[in-house]
């Protein structure tokens, strides 16, 4: 993704001249993707063979592998600054051997070198900021460590572009560790309503009924609905009011997409309360294979709700860490909401552990063979639950969060 996004200008200036969104339509993508696996894949593996089922994505990924390489003649290759682990490992280590040196009230008066941060600086230098003041410390020159003729030892001496590229990190961090307790939450859901889907009525007609599988088709379609919509009007009529040329910023995108998810917990769990409710007034509770009388469609509230989730948090994550990471840290900040999602469905699967464990054998909220005995609607209250304290922990940190100062110095550097 980072390397798709370097084709393209992605400065303030060539983002707001553009009438769509990168990010918008780099999901948009997959998710035409995940609705051709969940639909045309999965039905050949229910009705043709698990041979073709898996042989058909991997004549994809084949064809996907050499367009790939047939543009690359093409591409934009940004040449490679060094490793920007080893300068916040050099920062650190600055900062901690001048522990004791006071940093001056002027910033102007801390190093700086534009020609040494030239390469990780293509697209503007960082200015100064305020927060996590001791790393400055890093950026304090003392006698004879700098000369114009030589490159000083950068772990002694750091510029200031280099501590902001840390400080930067480090916001952001808090804003992202939200993404974690989300997927956290839904980690399961995916399952569950696969679950549920198996004891519903799914036929359309006599002779087809719908995969289980395929009911995160309504989620996907909503993604990817959502997102022409959320391009085409939403944007437009909010700009509006906000005179934002994105509509609104990134954390009230991601804000919104965490109360989408909540109403999403909200509803499946009174969804889950009906369909058990069917089960119970048909006497099917201890029949885990009948077809519970209540049909599948009833699903579709909350596969949307989550879809629409996806819309504002999954997309307004991967803009914010894009955008507010140091350019030559992209592609470890969009590492991080891949980071988010495996850490969250560890959490995911410890909680559901946790809940076998202590509801008990028999009153067990997540029955391994018959859901109709189960709680599921306990599940998702509890999610729901710890999906409002994750808001608001998530609006603290968005309250309290400060854009990184670089655009300015971009446009001043254009003129």
């Amino acid at each position: 993704m980072t390397y798709a996004a370097d084709q393209l200008d992605m400065s303030k200036s060539g983002v707001e001249s553009r009438r769509w969104n990168f990010f918008n339509w780099y999901y948009f993508s997959l998710g035409l993707a995940r609705l051709a696996a969940v639909t045309i894949v999965v039905y050949i593996q229910d009705n043709v063979s698990w041979g073709w089922g898996l042989g058909i994505p991997t004549i994809a990924m084949a064809v996907a592998f050499m367009v790939f390489l047939s543009g690359s003649p093409l591409y934009k290759k940004v040449k490679p600054g060094g490793s920007p682990l080893v300068r916040v490992i050099q920062v650190i280590v600055a900062a901690i051997r001048k522990r004791k040196a006071v940093a001056p009230e002027d910033p102007s008066l801390l190093y700086q070198n534009q020609e040494l941060d030239a390469a990780i600086s293509v697209h503007g230098r960082l200015l100064h900021t305020t927060q996590f003041k001791w790393l400055d410390k890093a950026a304090v020159e003392k006698h004879g460590e700098a000369t114009a003729s030589s490159t000083p030892n950068l772990w002694k001496l750091a510029t200031v572009h280099r501590v902001e590229e840390l400080k930067s990190f480090l916001r952001l961090l808090p804003v992202w560790a939200a993404g974690i307790l989300l997927v956290t939450a839904n980690s399961h859901s995916g399952s569950f309503n696969t679950q549920q889907a198996r004891t519903m009525d799914r036929r359309l007609s006599n002779s087809f009924q719908i995969p289980p599988a395929s009911m995160s088709f309504f989620g996907i379609m909503t993604v990817i609905i959502g997102l022409v919509l959320y391009e085409r009007l939403f944007v437009p009529f909010v700009r509006r009011f906000t005179r934002n040329s994105a509509g609104i910023t990134y954390l009230q995108r991601m804000g919104i997409g965490l109360l989408f998810n909540i109403l999403f917990s909200v509803v499946a769990a009174l969804v889950e309360k009906k369909r058990r409710t069917v089960a119970e007034n048909h006497n099917l509770v201890d029949n885990p294979k009948a077809t519970v009388p209540i049909s599948v469609f009833w699903l579709v509230p909350q596969l949307s709700l989550h879809g629409m989730s996806e819309v504002f948090m999954a997309v307004g994550q991967l803009e914010f860490l894009y955008d507010q990471s140091p350019e030559s840290m992209r592609s470890i900040a969009l590492g991080l909401f891949w980071i988010a999602s495996s850490v969250g469905d560890y959490l995911g699967t410890l909680m559901v552990s946790l809940i076998h464990e202590y509801t008990g054998h028999k009153n067990n909220w997540l029955p391994d063979r018959n859901l109709n005995i189960g709680k599921l609607d306990y599940y998702y209250w509890l999610v729901t639950g710890i999906q409002a304290i994750n808001f608001v922990y998530f609006v603290i940190c968005a309250w309290c969060y400060t854009y990184k100062p670089l655009e300015e110095v971009m446009e001043e550097d254009s003129v």
